[in-house]
């Protein structure tokens, strides 16, 4: 078995802040080859924050803030490397399945290196920056809890970055009427 990031979403903001997001679930790489060649000025406000904190679903070539460990099978390997291969022809531009397949291999055993040491389930966060003329990745880890806050089992033993309470008119103790303060003042 080898270990492979699959994206995760702990909260609705990665569908906000990109301008495609990954699903949940998916196989995702690094995806910085979006961004060679490209000046930090050309990037569109989502694309600059794609840049900075996005890593690549490869089914949907959306990003995610996120990514977790996962064991792939040898046969789930070559379908990444094949469905980005692909993706790789119908998005940028690669001539041919045979010229996209090393480059996606590439890709895969990057971010394969990467989670290759990291327990199952473990958070993973990149940051990118242009240095140089370069782009640099730094990557930050989150190891997963045995209990959450919110007993949340699909979110694999991390919490929610918000937890949202709806509130009802029967529960108008505490209610607070910002309209209302405005109009004080």
């Amino acid at each position: 078995m080898i270990r492979l990031p699959r994206t995760i979403q702990l909260d609705p903001s990665d569908k906000v802040v990109f301008t495609c997001a990954a699903a949940p679930g998916e196989w995702a790489v690094t995806g910085t080859f979006l961004f060679w060649g490209r000046s930090p000025d050309s990037l569109s406000r989502k694309e600059a924050i794609a840049f900075r904190s996005g890593f690549l679903g490869v089914e949907s070539f959306g990003h995610s803030t996120l990514v977790t460990v996962q064991e792939a099978t040898p046969s789930e390997h070559e379908v990444l490397v094949d469905a980005l291969a692909r993706q790789l022809v119908a998005h940028l531009g690669a001539p041919s399945l045979e010229v996209a397949r090393p480059a996606a291999q590439e890709e895969v055993a990057l971010i394969a290196s990467l989670c290759a040491d990291h327990p199952l389930n473990t958070l993973i966060a990149l940051h990118r920056r242009h240095e140089q003329g370069a782009i640099r990745e730094q990557f930050r880890t989150l190891k997963p809890r045995d209990e959450t806050a919110f007993s949340g089992g699909h979110l694999q033993g991390h919490d929610r970055a918000f937890h949202f309470v709806e509130e009802t008119d029967d529960n108008a103790e505490g209610h607070l009427d910002i309209f209302a303060l405005r109009e004080k003042e």
